[in-house]
């Protein structure tokens, strides 16, 4: 019970954390999906190295968002939350999908340009999005 008791602390089971988790993959897909087809490997195309670059971002994600409560109602309570709590999460995210792409059995690397562009395209992204949340849902 402690397990469930901890995980429920950290994810709320609402409609509008599954909404807002949706919308979350949706922007790191078309995240992925503009890197893809910006460097001539369009998903429809390739669809499993399409996979393979989103799966490090979206685990990364995930861990972030789950260590720092950013499914719950507290992260999009107040706009300046939303913001101050999704940007170390999406730092956070980024850090863990560089490491998992530096594997030896990983496809595609780490460069320091790479990460710096993801850093910014995915605070682009998921900052305006969460800040909506938080500005239609909140306080």
């Amino acid at each position: 019970m402690q397990v469930v008791d901890a995980i429920g602390r950290r994810v709320d089971r609402t409609r509008l954390s599954a909404l807002v988790a949706l919308g979350d993959v949706a922007l790191l897909a078309l995240f992925v999906t503009v890197g893809e087809v910006s460097h001539g490997t369009p998903p429809w195309e390739f669809p499993v190295r399409a996979v393979e670059a989103l799966v490090p971002f979206l685990l990364g994600w995930g861990i972030a968002a789950f260590v720092g409560g950013l499914y719950t109602s507290d992260a999009w309570e107040f706009p300046l939350r939303a913001v101050s709590w999704t940007t170390p999460g999406w730092l956070t995210a980024v850090l863990i999908a560089m490491a998992i792409r530096s594997l030896p059995f990983v496809r595609g690397g780490v460069q320091l340009s790479f990460v710096a562009v993801s850093v910014a395209v995915g605070l682009v992204l998921l900052v305006p999005w969460r800040t909506t949340v938080a500005l239609r849902y909140g306080r």
